[in-house]
């Protein structure tokens, strides 16, 4: 069946299919005769098994090694439990400090004083550190998204195109002192983008089975990866080109604008957070 018939049989939304089939949840068959996705029966029972465990708040990592049989789905719901009572209580928490402000009457931003109300702050700040966690990862799911690998390659394939008219024939691949020790036909350019697409398309994979045993956030992290990478990859390229102008010698000069460029991204991405989390 197609996905919109998955949707109807499920109730859950395109998005949520997408997300779980990326993580490996489900792996639904192509159709020969077009290639689309073919969801089987099977994987619409799997989708409902898997919506019914997040809803009651275990990870998606839990639920890999559960549909994979490194646990067991008794004692992964057994150890949800404890899980569950620490946010029902950081959530009385924050009721109780909305009823605090809300007694103090009509409150305006600007007024807000802190110390009236929480006390200590970094002891409050620890006592909420779930919720500010989500915080210290939007930026990696924002950096780790698809649309900045694409950004990336295409900037990174529209660079070589640029650049390859003045290039001379031989153009530096290896460096070593500020030196170039090994040399390559000016045409190799066109090997960083194609790096980009390779690192994407058969390092991911790679990346991503080590990544999800470390973390919750698998996907988001091995994109994460998968990007930094490219951005690498970009970053080797401009400082090749940079280098046969005669512009620099030393790659320090692109690493100090790759921190100019992920600082300013890493400042859009705070700006981003709440649609990052809901995206999410």
């Amino acid at each position: 069946m197609t996905i919109k018939e998955a949707e109807e049989r499920t109730g859950l939304s395109r998005s949520n299919i997408r997300f779980y089939e990326k993580e490996g949840l489900i792996r639904p068959q192509r159709n020969t005769g077009n290639r689309y996705r073919d969801y089987s029966e099977r994987d619409i029972e799997e989708l409902q098994k898997i919506a019914c465990l997040r809803t009651l708040g275990i990870s998606i990592e839990d639920i890999r090694r559960v549909a994979g049989g490194q646990a067991n789905l008794y004692e992964v719901i057994q150890g949800q439990i404890p899980r569950l009572e620490q946010q029902m209580s950081e959530l009385q928490n924050a009721r109780r400090m909305c009823e605090k402000l809300l007694a103090q009457g009509p409150i305006e931003y600007k007024d807000l004083e802190i110390d009236r109300y929480i006390g200590d702050p970094k002891e409050y700040w620890r006592e909420n550190r779930e919720f500010l966690g989500l915080d210290s990862i939007s930026f990696i799911f924002i950096w780790g998204g698809k649309t900045v690998w694409m950004i990336i390659t295409a900037v990174c394939l529209l660079t070589a195109l640029g650049a390859l008219p003045f290039l001379p024939e031989q153009i530096p691949i290896q460096w070593s002192g500020g030196e170039a020790v090994s040399f390559a036909d000016r045409w190799t350019i066109l090997a960083y983008p194609a790096v980009c697409g390779i690192i994407r398309l058969m390092l991911r994979p790679v990346i991503g089975t080590w990544v999800r045993r470390y973390t919750l956030y698998g996907s988001a992290v091995t994109d994460y990866v998968v990007n930094s990478l490219c951005f690498a990859t970009l970053s080797a390229e401009v400082f090749m080109i940079l280098f046969v102008r005669g512009f620099v010698r030393q790659i320090t000069v692109v690493l100090l604008a790759e921190i100019l460029i992920l600082a300013g991204f890493l400042w859009a991405a705070g700006r981003e957070l709440p649609a990052a989390r809901q995206g999410r």
